[in-house]
């Protein structure tokens, strides 16, 4: 244990914060799906956004001290590579919820800084982890359907998470590239089955920027153990969600404030070591333009 303690201690909010804006930077699409927002609409919301800060400046009697102050923490937020961690953290899931109101099917949370695309397919339902792996294994079983209840038999389920520690590969040293990282097909009848272990739960950087707001401001910087999922199958809406364990202290005050009561577990220990959870999927049917 000491020696992943070691190498993940190296990890720090700066180089994981630049990984996240390369990550994303490199993704065009965020702007291509844009391009056709009419300029009325980029001028409501930009205006809105400008006054909420001027009226904050007005009522609260801002100091230049403290403009000056802002100034300089929203270049290092950038210097930092921190915007996707910020954005991810305090404002992605009111994004979410008016994104997905819509929705019958299963509920969803957001998706955070740390996705990575492609990761590999696991046929045989074991999620790549290092042969001595910290934490506890953790068998996991379910089904994806449609709000029609029946399976979806060409559905896949994308997870990620974070180690024991609390850390991500790609995201922190000494981790192989797709550790704890996989797709997994589902079976004939909809059905999946993910061995994988228990992630830890963890604070977010707090080297940075971020960890800068966050002690100025007296709040804790933590968040509960999940697991990360991408759901989808053709002809449906792609569900982006993370799903809790019962009894962590911080499902009740979440820095990303990403917990929902549907997506909290119901673990099974084994009495061995070992975890069962069973836990599905309804994905609602693509909408019509």
């Amino acid at each position: 244990m000491s020696q992943y303690l070691e190498e993940e201690s190296q990890g720090t909010a700066v180089g994981a914060g630049t990984k996240a804006t390369e990550n994303f930077q490199h993704d065009k699409a965020a702007f291509e799906a844009v391009k056709d927002v009419p300029k009325e609409r980029v001028d409501k919301l930009a205006r809105r956004v400008i006054n909420a800060m001027t009226d904050t400046v007005r009522e609260e009697k801002v100091s230049y001290a403290e403009y000056n102050a802002l100034k300089a923490w929203l270049i290092k937020v950038g210097a930092d590579g921190e915007w996707p961690l910020f954005l991810d953290v305090w404002v992605e899931h009111a994004v979410e919820d008016v994104a997905t109101e819509h929705r019958d099917g299963s509920k969803g949370s957001i998706e955070g800084p740390y996705y990575v695309p492609n990761a590999p397919v696991c046929a045989d339902g074991k999620i790549p982890m290092r042969d001595d792996e910290p934490g506890d294994r953790m068998t996991w079983t379910g089904k994806v359907t449609g709000t029609d209840g029946q399976p979806l038999t060409d559905a896949k389920v994308e997870l990620w998470h974070a180690d024991s520690l609390g850390f991500y590969s790609q995201f922190a040293p000494g981790q192989p590239e797709w550790n704890l990282r996989g797709t997994f097909p589902v079976k004939e009848d909809g059905s999946f089955e993910i061995h994988t272990i228990k992630p830890a739960p963890y604070m977010i950087p707090t080297d940075g920027a971020c960890g800068q707001l966050i002690a100025a401001a007296g709040w804790h910087a933590w968040r509960p153990a999940h697991l990360h999922v991408k759901v989808s199958a053709p002809g449906h809406e792609l569900l982006t969600a993370q799903l809790y364990f019962p009894g962590d202290e911080h499902n009740d005050d979440d820095i990303a404030s990403a917990v929902k009561p549907e997506l909290i577990l119901d673990p099974k220990d084994q009495g061995d070591g070992t975890w069962t959870v069973d836990y599905g999927f309804v994905l609602d049917p693509e909408q019509k333009a």
